[in-house]
């Protein structure tokens, strides 16, 4: 195998993969432009090293089946599962896809690489959209959207500790929060309940969390209000 041919395989499968990892990168994906771009590219080089090393005796067949199982253990390092959420899939079926295209043009089958790229491009982009309307219609959580956890703390007169557990119950009722601890405790201040409530989201919301649980800052029996979030530490 020549050189050139080589540079124009290789460069064609690191130019595709950079494509595939644009889209990626644009929406902050955990795998974006560069693992995407090396994913192709090695599988290219892996393809290359198959048919055309070992004096013509290697099977590229056996190669990309390797590929396609190496490649597995890659995406599995980005799926990720918090409570009933589970993130990263998309990513991973990206990362196969990506290192599909690579293959395809080690073997030069620039065609239908090209054309994988196309396709693998427009169903993130223009899917991600419809996707993220279905789970908005169907109140399920974004499938690649970073879930938070909530730390919701309100301060009121023991007389309202009821009403304020109610509320938040109430929101944790929903299927977009999960409610993981509500207690209550006294104050330093005589006549004050400290009611403190940890939540979790599939996606961040904080918009709905100050609409769903804000309403208790209207009840005059409550002294303060306040919550926090964060990102699941086991994430990343």
């Amino acid at each position: 195998m020549i050189a050139i041919d080589m540079l124009v395989r290789v460069g064609l499968a690191t130019i595709l993969g950079v494509a595939i990892g644009i889209e990626r990168q644009w929406r902050s994906r955990m795998a974006g432009l560069q693992t995407m771009a090396l994913v192709s590219l090695g599988a290219a080089l892996f393809l290359i090293l198959g048919g055309y090393s070992f004096g013509g005796a290697g099977d590229p067949t056996r190669v990309a089946a390797q590929i396609v199982s190496g490649i597995g253990f890659l995406g599995a390092g980005v799926i990720m599962k918090q409570g009933s959420s589970v993130t990263g899939l998309n990513t991973a079926a990206t990362l196969w896809a990506s290192a599909a295209v690579g293959a395809l043009a080690g073997a030069w089958m620039w065609r239908e690489a090209l054309t994988g790229t196309v396709v693998i491009i427009a169903a993130n982009g223009f899917l991600f959209p419809l996707a993220t309307r279905m789970d908005r219609a169907h109140l399920w959580g974004g499938r690649e959207n970073p879930a938070a956890d909530y730390l919701v703390e309100v301060v009121c007169s023991p007389d309202a500790e009821a009403d304020v557990r109610a509320v938040i119950v109430g929101a944790a009722g929903r299927p977009a929060f999960q409610l993981n601890s509500l207690r209550s405790s006294t104050t330093s201040t005589p006549g004050e309940i400290d009611v403190r409530a940890e939540m979790s989201t599939l996606t961040r919301d904080d918009a709905d969390v100050e609409k769903s649980l804000g309403v208790v800052n209207q009840d005059p029996r409550v002294t303060s209000f306040r919550w926090s979030a964060e990102s699941p530490k086991s994430r990343r």
